[in-house]
């Protein structure tokens, strides 16, 4: 047994979902891609997929065998690539994480260049506002801001955002617009819950640090909460530029208090701990830090 060839064949089944879309997409019969799982299950010992009327279904030891392999199988493909030069490009899949708000308005949308540059290549983008665990979910790197929870894994800062009191026109029509970080202590604040947020600020302007405090009678979880509930004139908000990027260049929410600094937010790239980080993810990195650069 051709033991990578049947580790292709098992993951294109798991991901598929059933014998003859992975037989279509190898370009072989069903009995082939049958009968080398079945081969395959018998040299491990175990069952991997369970067969119901609804196709495939990976058992728990399918689903650990199919990470390891799928690692596995993306490493070979690099290591062919490396050794075809550069302008063979990247193959295979790329397993990414990153903040919902941030990944829709800043990469998602420019992907298209990598993905014709290679045109082998998958990416899976997973758009989660916590902090996934990145060896059970699969993830080859994750776009992670603010500080990081544990100093152990292996991370590259790629880029650093500005934080800004933000909020509508029509909010500051309404309530003024303050002069000094003192008089936010009169406003209300669309309170991020999340690192980072919170209703007191630090800031600064030259030699002078103070804390700032807003009333928080809303809180939300997720950016895409505080950018509705400033968008809908309840109230201002300590934010990163990255969040607001679309509204702050058309003019739709503006910034008070330009002239004090407010503590910067950091994007860093987060690789599996214990795993050699991939040719292909590294490449991924670069790409988002130049695009961020612009």
């Amino acid at each position: 047994m051709d033991r990578l060839a049947a580790m292709e064949t098992f993951i294109c089944a798991v991901e598929t979902g059933s014998f003859s879309a992975a037989a279509k997409r190898l370009g072989v019969g069903q009995p082939a891609v049958s009968k080398s799982i079945a081969a395959l299950e018998e040299a491990l010992g175990t069952r991997l997929l369970l067969r119901t009327t609804r196709g495939l279904t990976p058992t728990e030891a399918g689903q650990t065998y199919y990470e390891a392999a799928r690692r596995t199988v993306d490493q070979a493909n690099e290591a062919d690539a490396a050794v075809q030069g550069a302008g063979a490009g990247f193959s295979g899949r790329l397993r990414v994480s990153a903040a919902v708000t941030f990944a829709s308005l800043h990469v998602v949308p420019y992907l298209g260049p990598l993905l014709k540059q290679h045109p082998q290549l998958n990416i899976e983008v997973v758009l989660d506002d916590r902090s996934v665990d990145l060896v059970e979910e699969g993830i080859d790197v994750s776009l992670r801001m603010g500080a990081l929870e544990d100093s152990s894994m292996t991370a590259r800062k790629i880029a650093e955002g500005r934080r800004r009191i933000i909020a509508t026109p029509a909010y500051f029509e309404s309530h003024g617009v303050p002069k000094h970080p003192r008089d936010l202590v009169s406003h209300q604040g669309v309170i991020y819950n999340r690192s980072g947020g919170g209703d007191t600020w630090a800031m600064r302007k030259g030699d002078e640090v103070l804390s700032a405090s807003v009333a928080g009678r809303l809180r939300v979880s997720a950016a895409e909460g505080v950018r509705a509930a400033v968008k809908a004139n309840l109230g201002l908000v300590m934010a990163s530029e990255w969040m607001f990027a679309p509204e702050l260049a058309s003019g739709e929410v503006v910034t008070v208090l330009d002239d004090w600094a407010l503590p910067p937010i950091d994007l860093w790239a987060v690789f599996p701990a214990g795993r050699m980080t991939s040719v292909k993810a590294r490449a991924f990195v670069d790409y988002v830090a130049a695009l961020l650069a612009h």
